[in-house]
């Protein structure tokens, strides 16, 4: 009887567990979507831990207990908007034999992203230099990553430094907005940067 009943007790505190540890999920969760969607709508700069907090259905403290810090918020945003925005897959623009074609068809996919993702991207952007925590994790993560492309697709070019230039300023999402403000869609966007690119090669 006794051991029956201890082991009706280790179930039920298993049980609890599982069931508290859900319930921070579901808040860490709400938490998370609340702030991204005032990034998207005010900023992260605009962005208080007590709007998070009422969007949420929690207290402040609660906020600050599942992220102590904006670092540990910003990351936990960023990781929830790509699994709703993912890259562009590039693979297959990269394995082109032509370097325009590598070049044009990169371009053409990252401006797509842009325009699908500009409300967010656009208060990012514009906030990061106002916010070091956010400005930190954008380096390492979305300026690594256009670094890196930029420096793949500079090789098929000859690996000038002008020539990377050229193609890590197109690949910038400040290019696309200016390029989109002037009227230009993506298709001729990415054909004017690509253009600019390999007019630098023929001049070498």
């Amino acid at each position: 009887m006794l051991t029956s009943v201890n082991t009706m007790s280790i179930e039920k505190r298993k049980y609890e567990l599982k069931s508290r540890a859900a319930a921070q999920q579901q808040t860490r969760e709400r938490i998370v979507a609340a702030t991204v969607e005032l990034h998207t709508e005010v900023g992260p700069a605009l962005t208080t831990v007590a709007e998070v907090a009422r969007r949420a259905g929690v207290q402040r403290l609660t906020v600050y207990n599942h992220f102590p810090d904006d670092t540990g918020l910003f990351g936990a945003c960023q990781a929830h908007w790509m699994q709703l925005h993912p890259l562009p897959d590039v693979a297959t623009a990269l394995a082109a034999d032509d370097p325009a074609e590598r070049v044009r068809s990169v371009f053409r996919a990252q401006y797509g992203w842009y325009r699908e993702t500009e409300p967010m991207a656009e208060k990012v952007q514009r906030d990061r230099g106002s916010v070091p925590s956010l400005d930190s994790l954008m380096r390492r993560t979305a300026d690594a990553r256009l670094d890196q492309l930029a420096d793949t697709l500079a090789i098929g070019l000859g690996e000038s430094a002008e020539r990377r230039a050229l193609v890590r300023l197109g690949l910038d999402f400040w290019t696309w907005r200016r390029l989109a403000r002037e009227g230009l869609d993506d298709d001729a966007a990415a054909e004017l940067m690509t253009a600019a690119a390999m007019a630098s090669l023929q001049r070498s």
